[in-house]
């Protein structure tokens, strides 16, 4: 059997937790037009967030050695 492709995007974007459980990602809307934005709201959007249960299915599908 053929050994399976990464998507090389997700794989850049996503990574598991320790667990292998759920699996992580940035918050978006935190790369430019920083100027208008408020600190609070720029500092809420540094942290990381886990992939929603929804998604994590799509997610796992397109890095299959995750």
């Amino acid at each position: 059997m053929p050994k399976l492709k990464t998507r090389k995007a997700a794989a850049k974007r996503f990574k598991a937790t320790g667990s292998g459980k759920k699996i992580s990602r940035r918050k978006a809307f935190k790369s430019h037009l920083l100027e208008r934005k408020s600190p609070s709201r720029k500092n809420a959007l540094s942290h990381k967030t886990l992939v929603n249960e929804r998604d994590e299915q799509n997610v796992r599908l397109m890095m299959p050695y995750m």
